[in-house]
């Protein structure tokens, strides 16, 4: 029987039934990856991102279709990691936007909604790439836009769209150089069109599948721990919404104001008759009474920030400064954020005078709420983030869009660079000026890391086995050994080729004994005897070496 249009339910089914299509198949699109690294990227990424919308729509039940679409563009937006989940939450944004005022969506409603999902995707981009997620998108938006026209049976228009999209996704290995060489498709591609085929077209919509609960997921989601480095002025991190038919124009700021008597970390959202309200306060308990006379209050969420801080600092093994135990958190013109794995490499941050370190990086990308959840505990004019990975940046920037303060987003795609910025910045001088600074400082490092291969590939010309040893030139495979230590000694004299860069960083991992490092150090001072070289423990995972020359 041919289904002629598509409520809040089947949406809500088809939404959970392709988070776990795609938690299935996460693996084998992870496994399509060009780059053999172990960088946790496209499959987990999207498939974390897809389960945070599917956990918000889990917990609805309405016929209404847009406000399920709505809350799966709220749940991705904030679960997306990396730049792959990113691009995802903004195909499912754009879905909801065409859905809006719908309760109901007939094929034509349907095909309208993800044209806006492609065209928002596109939009998202700086730089769109054809032979991507967003090429196959647009195609399969395409012609469902041209089948709406002939039929009005959705399963129909699925059906047939999902052929064409998939041949859409056969070609991609002919629109960029480096699919043509691996020899397969884009893995973002494949994974939303697991999605749709999950959700749509194996029974998704209609059937009454429950949200699997990836133990994998959970234990990635959990590593991502913030740790603070200043003390606690307010103990109490307190969330909730309040729901409520009519919100006047004044409650925001009325909120706003109210709050700001009794805490910190102040974030009011206000989207359509929903308010997301965030506070870290001592009585929490007043801010709900507060609530209570706007409207009817949901999603309440009180923890204690000591228990948890002490949590997070026992997880990442990061020592906190010796602070008097009553020092309050002090408002600051300006306040840090960086991402980072390893507790050298934070620690370094931290001394540089980061006030928060996410902790993440290749194969850990922190979500867009991780970063917004630090943004919000800083009590500062202005918020400058370090993503230090370049699959970290679209989050990071998303987190900008949401968080009500002045947060700048510092292109750094290494550590080195995230380093460099830091020391680049100028006191005294205005965010836009020391934005010119780091961004300056960024510009002059050269970055080299080496790191192994987890797939058998081939790269630019380049066979890889599995388990050879990697060295990395900025964001490229420069060459493949099977020696640690004389991969790392190859790639330096790959950083000194051009003759530019005097000073040498060797940060060493922890797969890497500081003796084996120090050999690295002599090598370098032996053949560039010009250079300065520094070796620091920054006991980070997966990449047994990274150096930088400026």
């Amino acid at each position: 029987m041919a289904i002629i249009k598509i409520d809040g339910y089947m949406l809500k089914k088809a939404i959970i039934a392709g988070a776990n299509e795609l938690d299935k198949n996460k693996d084998y699109v992870d496994a399509l990856n060009v780059f053999p690294v172990p960088d946790g990227d496209t499959g987990i990424n999207m498939s974390l991102t897809v389960i945070a919308a599917a956990k918000e729509v889990d917990k609805l039940n309405t016929p209404n279709i847009y406000e399920i679409a709505k809350a799966a563009s709220n749940g991705s937006l904030r679960g997306a990691r990396g730049n792959s989940g990113v691009i995802l939450s903004q195909l499912f944004r754009g879905f909801a936007k065409g859905l809006l005022g719908k309760e109901t969506a007939t094929a034509k409603d349907l095909a309208h909604s993800f044209m806006e999902g492609a065209l928002t995707a596109y939009k998202a981009v700086m730089k769109p790439k054809e032979g991507t997620i967003l090429t196959v998108s647009k195609a399969f938006a395409q012609y469902c836009e041209e089948l709406a026209e002939e039929s009005d049976d959705i399963e129909y228009m699925l059906q047939e769209a999902l052929k064409y999209a998939n041949e859409a996704l056969e070609k991609t290995i002919d629109m960029l150089p480096e699919l043509k060489q691996a020899n397969v498709v884009d893995a973002g591609a494949y994974g939303l069109l697991k999605i749709i085929e999950g959700g749509f077209l194996s029974h998704g919509i209609e059937g009454d599948i429950p949200l699997k609960d990836p133990a994998k997921s959970q234990q990635l989601s959990s590593e991502a721990k913030i740790i603070p480095v200043a003390d606690i002025k307010f103990a109490y991190c307190t969330e909730f919404i309040i729901e409520s038919p009519k919100i006047a124009s004044h409650t925001e700021d009325s909120l706003k104001k109210y709050l700001g008597g009794m805490g910190d970390s102040i974030v009011v959202v206000v989207d359509d008759n929903i308010i997301k309200v965030h506070v870290h306060t001592n009585n929490p308990g007043l801010a709900l009474e507060r609530a209570l006379t706007v409207g009817a209050l949901d999603n309440i969420k009180i923890e204690n920030m000591h228990f948890q801080h002490t949590n997070s600092m026992h997880f990442s093994k990061i020592t906190e400064p010796e602070k008097a135990e009553d020092q309050p958190m002090e408002h600051k013109e300006n306040a840090f954020i960086a991402v980072a794995s390893g507790k050298g490499l934070s620690q370094m941050f931290t001394d540089l005078g980061v006030d928060i370190v996410v902790s993440g990086g290749q194969s850990m990308n922190p979500s867009t709420e991780d970063i917004l959840e630090a943004i919000a505990k800083l009590n500062a004019d202005n918020v400058f983030v370090l993503p230090n990975n370049k699959n970290i940046i679209l989050a990071a920037e998303q987190a900008a869009i949401l968080s009500d303060k002045n947060v700048h987003i510092v292109p750094a795609r290494t550590i080195p660079q995230g380093i460099s910025a830091l020391i680049g910045f100028v006191p005294g001088f205005s965010p836009d000026d020391n934005m010119e600074s780091m961004k300056e400082a960024v510009g002059n490092v050269k970055t080299g890391m080496i790191t192994y291969a987890v797939r058998a590939s081939s790269y630019d010309d380049m066979e890889i086995a599995d388990g050879d040893i990697l060295g990395m030139l900025e964001d490229k495979i420069d060459l493949v050994d099977k020696d640690v230590a004389n991969a790392a000694k190859l790639l330096i004299d790959r950083l000194f080729e051009d003759g530019s860069g005097d000073v040498l960083s060797i940060y060493y991992g922890d797969s890497v004994t500081e003796d084996e490092a120090m050999e690295l150090v002599k090598y370098a001072e032996e053949k560039y005897p010009g250079c300065e070289s520094a070796c620091l423990s920054g006991d980070q995972p997966i990449y047994h070496y990274i150096l930088s020359l400026e």
